[in-house]
């Protein structure tokens, strides 16, 4: 299990955004909340809308497995698809860019 200093485990907490569709996320995707992570992307492949948004100002960390299910999301939407990436941490964008510079189904925003 992945402890913070202090012992306290890590969390995630992801809930349905009621302004458009997508998703809020609250907390780390790591190890320990990585289910929780995938389990919100697969809905958001399944869903079939042409754009989702993912609210991540107060996600404080992803690791690099969490990125790579992110990716693997994106891979899946049929062409035209995309998943929009609200005020995400800058961890996470300097990890998109790096590793996966050219995956348009993914979009970026600080907005």
């Amino acid at each position: 299990m992945t402890h913070r200093p202090g012992g306290t485990a890590a969390a995630l907490t992801v809930a349905p955004l009621a302004e458009r569709f997508g998703v809020r996320a609250v907390g780390e995707v790591g190890l320990t909340t990585r289910r929780i992570w995938e389990s919100a992307l697969e809905e958001v492949v399944r869903d079939g809308r042409d754009v989702c948004h993912l609210e991540l100002s107060a996600v404080t960390f992803v690791d690099v497995g969490g990125a790579d299910v992110l990716v693997d999301a994106a891979r899946r939407l049929p062409d035209g698809r995309r998943i929009v990436l609200h005020r995400p941490p800058q961890a996470l964008c300097r990890t998109l860019e790096l590793f996966w510079p050219d995956l348009s189904a993914i979009e970026v925003t600080t907005s």
